[in-house]
């Protein structure tokens, strides 16, 4: 606490003004940078614990110190930010999972003869980049599909790196003028245009690089349009070889045009953000649509998930993502719009830098083609995810730490490698059943699951005596010894909090077992209530492997309980009033409710209104009529249980009941 107040304290001086915070831990490394419209009351906000994002009390809880910067505006702060965060990568702040370079495509403008080629490094001030691929693979296709479109030399020409040297130590008219210099191998063959023997002037190249650049961007209807108008021109001028070649050409962008996924029925120019979570990690696809088709999906992998907002990760990825990228879209379609989605647009429109005054959009489309657009991209971001975990053993590695920090968290002696959960269902009493999930080794042991009918009588919901019950019969000596129930387990996590794990002390204390140890999880905080702590709860780190685990656990004991619940509860619902009537089936009361729609409509009905249903022959229908009206007179004197009518006339709607997932 002297911390926080001397942290408190230190923030009356940080001025009210834009800019970007960095905040620090004891040994002075930065582990968030964020940006402000007012620094001070932003930063108040976290040592106040006034921000409700889940990872805020763990970061206030290393925080040490700060520093600030002031900008003159927020557009500038958002620019600040992203290169701080680049230049630290925060632990707190998300980022690319795969700390690696993702292939591109250049060009070496700073040459008289610019290049084209397949690259990793890190972005040079004199190079234009298109991209990020995150298929090496399709980059180096289209390398080559943009030199049959457009002929170009490319940087692992070796007579390119040749003319390169000599036009770094001689003047270009020189190097022009010179004679008996053969063509390269990729001039003879149509992917270059000959500048290494002087085959073309620099402006004619010049006029290549700019049509290649519009190619890569996407523009290919446009880029075709001109490129059968110089067809017709060579055939009018009767030089069928040149025309032969922008021939193939245009075939080339049709090939291609016809493997790109057609989207939208406008010229539709947008990216698609669609972004899938788990507790921990986070994919993320990026459909670049052009023309209203998909030229390029790249996938990425987030190392922060459920633990962050929406709203953070996609702010932060979209930094990322456009400070590499030089394809800027007109639009950019997210789920849900960042909170400085103006400052971002700024940004955005500012890199777009278009020539025609064009401005990006940042949208969140709710319905119609771009929602479904969305849908797609985020359904494309789970199966990345789902590949990228296959693919590094991500699970495995995610169990392993998770029983380790359970290990520390809660004392144990060892890795918990049996977990056993309970929980509690019932409805006011009725129904009341418990339900025993197992975790051997981090994941669910289906096979030892168990389920439990309560039998202690109940005039209302009382989960303490239910717990009570359920863990007697379960650890009593006899099922102990059962080898139907598998091991003593290492962990029991009981869900409800510090009630349940009470009452499973209790039980314990009777029994007179100590060797096993016990948690009760809260379900608001996630916190878990350990005997052995009587100052708090233990609370396991929010985006932890630990804190997943758990919560998985706990979802999957309430998940099989419910479903048992329910089980019973259908099967309680279709003793009806119904079932006294002679003569009447499934099939006859299922066009009883077909005719009547409800019981309702049904017990109100008179002796002539169900022989007109002809729903039921004449004796059934009369005698249907006075079991309903004995139940009506019934009624009328006695006030209905709580959900009585509903059960009366269930077996109209529980024609199948509800089955066990898993057993």
């Amino acid at each position: 606490m002297e911390k926080l107040e001397r942290i408190k304290n230190e923030l009356a001086s940080v001025p009210a003004l834009p800019g970007v915070y960095l905040w620090k831990d004891k040994s002075g490394q930065v582990i968030y940078v964020g940006k402000a419209k007012q620094l001070r009351a932003r930063m108040r906000q976290y040592v106040n614990y006034q921000d409700d994002r889940a990872k805020i009390p763990l970061l206030v809880d290393q925080i040490d110190s700060f520093d600030y910067l002031v900008t003159e505006n927020e557009h500038e702060s958002l620019v600040l930010e992203k290169n701080l965060i680049n230049q630290y990568s925060p632990y707190f702040n998300a980022d690319f999972k795969d700390d690696k370079s993702y292939p591109f495509i250049a060009l070496t403008k700073g040459d008289v003869f610019p290049a084209i080629k397949y690259t990793r490094e890190k972005h040079r001030a004199d190079t234009k980049y298109f991209g990020p691929y995150t298929d090496s693979r399709a980059a180096r296709e289209m390398v080559d599909i943009a030199r049959r479109v457009v002929p170009l030399c490319s940087t692992s020409c070796a007579d390119w790196r040749r003319m390169k040297r000599k036009l770094e130590s001689e003047d270009l008219g020189a190097f022009l003028g010179a004679d008996g210099v053969k063509p390269c191998f990729d001039a003879h063959v149509g992917l270059g245009p000959g500048a290494c023997c002087g085959g073309i002037t620099p402006e004619e190249y010049r006029d290549n690089v700019k049509r290649i650049e519009r190619f890569l961007s996407g523009s290919h209807r446009e880029f075709v349009e001109e490129l059968e108008a110089e067809m017709q021109e060579a055939a009018a001028e009767l030089d069928f070889e040149r025309a032969a070649r922008i021939k193939s050409r245009i075939g080339t962008i049709n090939s291609l045009c016809d493997k790109q996924h057609a989207v939208s029925s406008r010229n539709l120019n947008a990216d698609v953000v669609g972004v899938f979570r788990e507790e921990t990690i986070a994919g993320v696809n990026v459909f670049m649509i052009r023309e209203g088709r998909i030229i390029n999906s790249n996938e990425f992998i987030l190392n922060k998930g459920k633990d962050v907002p929406d709203e953070d990760l996609v702010h932060v990825f979209l930094l990322r993502y456009y400070d590499t990228t030089t394809s800027v879209p007109h639009e950019v379609i997210v789920r849900d719009e960042p909170d400085d989605a103006e400052v971002m647009q700024e940004w955005l429109t500012e890199k777009l830098a278009s020539p025609y005054g064009a401005k990006v959009r940042l949208t969140a489309p709710r319905k119609g083609e771009k929602a479904d657009l969305l849908d797609m991209a985020e359904t494309n971001a789970k199966h990345a995810l789902m590949r990228y975990k296959v693919r590094t053993n991500y699970e495995d590695k995610r169990i392993n730490d998770a029983l380790l920090q359970l290990e520390s968290a809660l004392a144990l002696d060892e890795p918990p490698m049996r977990i056993e959960c309970f929980d509690i269902s019932t409805i006011h009493g009725s129904y009341t059943v418990a339900s025993m999930v197992v975790f051997t080794n981090g994941k669910p042991d289906k096979n030892q699951y168990r389920r439990f009918k309560i039998k202690t009588p109940l005039d209302e919901a009382n989960d303490f005596l239910s717990m009570q019950e359920v863990l007697g019969r379960r650890y009593s000596p006899e099922r102990m010894a059962d080898e139907r129930f598998g091991s003593k387990p290492d962990l029991i996590i009981l869900d409800g909090g510090k009630p349940q794990l009470s009452a499973a002390i209790d039980m314990f204390d009777e029994l007179g077992i100590d060797d096993i140890a016990l948690a009760g999880l809260a379900k608001r905080d996630e916190e878990l209530f350990v005997p052995w702590q009587d100052t708090g709860p233990v609370v396991l780190p929010s985006g932890s492997s630990s804190l997943y685990l758990v919560k998985q656990v706990r979802d999957e004991a309430h998940r099989f309980a419910i479903t048992f619940h329910r089980e019973l509860r259908g099967k309680g619902m279709t003793a009806s009033v119904l079932d006294d009537v002679v003569g009447l089936g499934p099939v006859r009361k299922k066009a009883l409710m077909k005719a009547f729609k409800s019981f309702r409509n049904l017990k109100a009905a008179s002796l002539e209104e169900i022989k007109a249903s002809r729903a039921v022959p004449v004796e059934v229908a009369e005698e249907l009529y006075a079991v309903l009206r004995q139940y009506n007179e019934k009624e009328n004197t006695e006030q209905p249980a709580e959900g009585e009518d509903a059960r009366a006339g269930a077996e109209f709607v529980h024609d199948k009941h509800p089955t066990e997932e898993a057993s």
